[in-house]
Parts: C-alpha cells; structure tokens; sequence
C-alpha cells in the first residue's frame, strides 16, 4: 500500500511541477512579446532622440 501511495504522490509531484513550468513559459512568451512591443513601437521626444518606454 505505501509503494503505490508513493507513486502516486510522485505522479502528481511531476503533473504539478510540469504544469507550473509549462505556465511560466507562456509568462516568459508573453513579457518578451509586451517587451519586444515596447521596443518598437516606442515614441520619439522632440530633440528628436528616442526616449525609453520603461522608467529604469
């Protein structure tokens, strides 16, 4: 009985981390898209120098 409990809080450790993981790369897909977006599309000041759309 222990044997098959421990393998099924093994199955559902790695269902749990694969799917955490398979989230935080669509996050990563869509900062780098909002990011690339601000990137291009940033607006230029009046000196004609283009300014920065982040504030660091």
């Amino acid at each position: 009985m222990v044997p098959v409990l421990l393998v099924l809080l093994l199955a559902l450790l790695l269902f749990g981390a694969g799917f955490a993981i398979k989230v935080l790369w669509w996050i990563a897909i869509a900062v780098l898209v909002v990011w690339l977006l601000g990137f291009l599309l940033r607006s230029t000041t009046a000196s004609g120098r283009r300014s920065r759309w982040y504030r660091w």
